[in-house]
């Protein structure tokens, strides 16, 4: 498994001299530098410029080593991270809940980039341990991450896109929407909507040109999905207003669909050769129920992360229950409301895809058979493969059932 150390007491102060924390901005930051004994070197704010960041790093590379601290290694603080690399300066990083936390603890309520990039200096200097090493990514991960946050905006503009499209033919004719709505992931239906936008222009097409049309791309469904398209056209007579103006929206919008899910598509692939060119490919593919997009977001997700015990990554992904006790009125284990959002979303999916395996499928029907719900279960069952993960991705082995299958 990837390692990311954190700053040791003692370890940053005998090698670095000069702390330069940044509150990070989109156009410019804030520049706090402290010496060893704490005091303020430094104090502007710098813009978002090569130059000037590394003539500040320079200047104060005359007195002795540097350590850089940002708040927002990527985004708008790779450019600063990048340049203090060059400029042979140590990175850190300070996480942003850390951060949130121990600025409670100083005075007044102001939030300016000053008084963060204060807290942050004072904060390096004096609390090694908060401060994480940021490491020099792996390219592919890099690209990775960058591509997996591409297919989630896709997803969720395909999302919005097929929300609207149903949401005018629900305006229009909400029993033409019961048969098309539904099926708007297959490309008959966008075929559809392009050529005959309206329910009158499919009514003019009739069943058999309209079957036809759908034929060339569902060949086993398009007669009956026509049949079942001029069946929902006479459970309605009247035109409602504004159709005229949906038949002009509905093929714009149609054809946006289908751009997106191209685009889609064309970086599942390029995530798929990414994937399949990382080391760790057959590691985790070998596990059933993780294909490529789970092992893409199990690659951008705890690649380059250390993790003590399977316990400490269970409580990153946020599978971890969380134990509430308050004298004798509170107590139980509940399920965790924090942890990384998007490697607890895919390890419950995979999960889900795994029940095809017997052994998943077997602890899956246990945890039924104890009274849990469906999600419950799905829940216990990504949370047991997550400790078999981690073994894996430690110790470098592929995945082997516990109970052999026969052949």
């Amino acid at each position: 498994m990837g390692h990311r150390p954190s700053f040791r007491s003692g370890q940053t102060g005998s090698t670095v001299n000069q702390t330069v924390p940044l509150d990070v901005g989109k156009s410019e930051h804030h520049a706090v530098a402290l010496d060893r004994a704490g005091k303020k070197l430094y104090d502007k704010a710098l813009p978002q410029d090569e130059a000037r960041l590394r003539q500040i790093i320079a200047d104060l590379s005359t007195h002795g080593p540097v350590l850089l601290v940002v708040d927002q290694p990527a985004t708008v603080g790779a450019l600063p991270v990048a340049v203090a690399r060059t400029a042979g300066a140590t990175v850190g990083y300070l996480p942003g809940l850390a951060m949130r936390r121990i600025a409670d603890l100083h005075p007044g309520e102001a939030k300016t980039d000053a008084r963060d990039a204060a807290i942050i200096a004072e904060t390096a200097r004096t609390m090694h341990h908060t401060l994480r090493q940021i490491a020099v990514d792996d390219e592919q991960v890099a690209e990775l991450t960058m591509l997996c946050g591409f297919d989630d905006d896709l997803a969720g503009q395909i999302t919005q896109v097929s929300n609207r499209i149903r949401g005018l033919l629900t305006q229009i004719h909400p029993a033409l929407e019961r048969v098309i709505g539904p099926r708007l992931d297959h490309p008959a239906m966008l075929a559809l909507l392009r050529k005959h936008p309206s329910p009158e222009a499919m009514r003019t097409a009739g069943t058999k040109r309209l079957g036809n049309l759908l034929l060339k791309h569902a060949p086993r469904k398009g007669r009956v999905w026509a049949e079942e398209m001029t069946a929902a056209l006479g459970q309605q007579t009247v035109v409602v207003t504004g159709t005229s103006a949906a038949a002009l929206v509905l093929p714009r919008l149609a054809a946006q669909l289908e751009t997106l899910r191209t685009q889609r598509d064309e970086v599942a692939a390029e995530v798929e050769a990414l994937v399949d060119a990382h080391p760790l490919h057959p590691v985790l593919t070998s596990m059933p129920g993780v294909g490529v997009r789970t092992a893409a977001r199990l690659l951008t997700e705890v690649a380059g992360k250390e993790f003590p015990t399977a316990g400490h990554l269970a409580a990153y992904a946020g599978l971890a229950p969380v134990t509430r006790r308050s004298g004798t009125s509170i107590r139980g284990e509940h399920p965790s409301r924090r942890g990384n959002k998007i490697l607890k979303r895919a390890l419950f999916l995979s999960a889900f895809a795994a029940l095809r395996d017997p052994e998943s499928r077997a602890y899956y029907d246990r945890k039924i058979a104890q009274g849990k719900r469906h999600n419950q279960a799905l829940i216990a069952l990504a949370r047991r493969r997550l400790d078999v993960l981690f073994a894996m991705l430690r110790d470098g082995t592929l995945y082997e059932p516990r109970t052999p299958l026969a052949a």
